[in-house]
């Protein structure tokens, strides 16, 4: 049946595709830290390789929102193409890195292919799928992060054990070749290109302001104190340019991001709701696996199969989603996902009393399941609320939103973590890391507390009898 979603439909070698470019970004996400000993053994720079992480996302983020707007100018295959080329040449570049800084910008490079990936993915997959096949569709494209979640730490351990740290980089190379095959033989895009002009100025100051702000959470508290000169400069001037940049697009001819955007109440929404999955999701990745190897004992893989077991929640769910929303619509599927969510953060708080490497994993499962029934309704809703033309800014917004939620969660997580475990013996002492621990997952509930408010304010948005069929 040509409604049919799966790699052995009419359009399963497209969402094969787009499951492979999503790979490229999940597993690298994964991949290096295992590394990072052996490289830092290899390129020094140890006080620098924060950065490594650091700038990939700032890259990812500040670059998300201008692909978005020039996937609706131009098409979406000419800028998942470039997304995936500097994917490949960033990566090839890294392998071949000579000293911290180098391998630093390199990985820059990455971040910049992997923020047109990542929303112009989602936008092919809303184009080409019904709102009844788009869940299932988005639940393939969750899935990859799943298998990366467990493939990528234990990958990175490999290559950096028994190879060389160098075939991190070096295994991107087939997987984008790959990709970039499949995507240009099997997708065949009907998109009207209008010549417009590009809104530079906008693309810039946007770009600028993120940059600053990304970076000052990024580094405030780790890389300087939160009231240097840095950190107030970094604020200073980003929030300056943001007023700037609000300023321009106002009259401008074809703005990057769009007045539209803000006055839209479903886009602000679920793009609030977003920014919770972004900082729930990060809460748990982050201090899970370090809480478990201080506590309990686990090892760095067991570790991390405990946080595994959240990317396998959420694809479950996701794939359950659309039977959810086209029965109760997507406000109700987002606030039980929501509601679930906070369930898992509580079992999180009540299991680290007793660090358990079990229960922590059953407590990360229930969120993820939670995260999997908001992230995939808000996103569709969003998109089925425009036409065609802003569907790509729709889902540039909903990813920005995510990165900021898990920019900033990270920053006042690890702000709230450091406090505790100082004042309370310092990290080489277990008891201290599982009280900054826990107060970190007290943290992840408050976030899911929002999350579920957000997830209130989502609009009604019908469904059509066709979309239903």
């Amino acid at each position: 049946m040509a409604n049919q979603v799966g790699l052995r439909s009419e359009r399963g070698p497209i969402l094969l595709s787009l499951m492979l470019s999503s790979f490229l970004i999940a597993i690298d996400s994964t991949i290096l830290a295992t590394a990072v000993p052996t490289i830092v053994a290899d390129l020094g720079g140890f006080a620098q390789f924060p950065w490594l992480f650091s700038v990939y996302l700032l890259a990812q983020a500040a670059s998300v929102p201008v692909y978005a707007k020039l996937c609706d100018t131009f098409g979406r295959k000419p800028i998942m193409v470039l997304g995936i080329l500097l994917f490949l040449a960033g990566s090839i570049a890294a392998a071949l890195a000579w000293s911290m800084p180098a391998l630093i910008v390199f990985r820059a490079v990455q971040g910049l292919g992997a923020g047109a990936i990542t929303p112009v993915s989602m936008t092919i997959a809303g184009d080409i799928y019904t709102v009844r096949e788009r869940a299932t569709a988005q639940a393939y494209l969750a899935s990859v992060w799943a298998i990366s979640s467990v493939a990528g730490p234990t990958l990175g351990g490999i290559f950096a054990q028994f190879l060389s740290w160098r075939w991190i980089f070096w295994v991107n190379v087939p997987l984008s070749l790959l990709a970039l095959f499949m995507l240009w033989r099997s997708y065949h895009e009907s998109f009207e290109r209008h010549r417009q002009r590009i809104d530079v100025t906008g693309a810039a100051l946007l770009t600028a302001s993120l940059v600053l702000l990304v970076l000052g959470v990024l580094e405030g508290g780790q890389g300087w104190a939160w009231n240097s000169w840095q950190s107030i400069g970094c604020f200073a001037v980003g929030a300056g340019l943001l007023v700037v940049f609000a300023l321009v697009e106002r009259r401008a001819a074809d703005p990057v991001l769009a007045p539209w955007v803000f006055s839209s109440r479903v886009v602000v929404t679920t793009s609030l709701a977003a920014l919770g999955v972004g900082a729930v999701l990060i809460g748990l990745t982050s201090f899970v696996p370090t809480f478990l190897e201080s506590t309990a004992g686990a090892s760095p893989l067991l570790a991390g199969l405990a946080v595994a077991a959240l990317s396998l929640g959420w694809p479950i769910s996701g794939s359950l989603a659309g039977r959810f929303y086209l029965r109760i619509g997507f406000r109700a599927t987002a606030i039980i996902g929501s509601m679930l969510a906070v369930v898992g953060a509580v079992l999180l708080i009540a299991f680290a009393a007793s660090p358990s490497l079990v229960l922590t994993a059953v407590a990360c499962f229930v969120v993820g399941l939670g995260l999997g029934l908001v992230a995939n309704p808000s996103l569709i809703a969003a998109q089925s609320s425009v036409d065609l033309r802003r569907r790509g800014v729709v889902s540039g917004t909903s990813m920005l939103a995510r990165s900021v939620g898990s920019s900033v969660g990270v920053a006042v997580y690890g702000a709230i973590a450091n406090a505790v475990i100082a004042t309370s013996g310092g990290p080489q002492h277990p008891a201290a890391v599982q009280a900054g621990s826990t107060a970190v997952f007290i943290g992840v509930a408050v976030s899911a507390v929002l999350l579920v408010a957000c997830t209130v304010l989502i609009p009604h948005v019908p469904i059509s009898d066709e979309d239903r069929a």
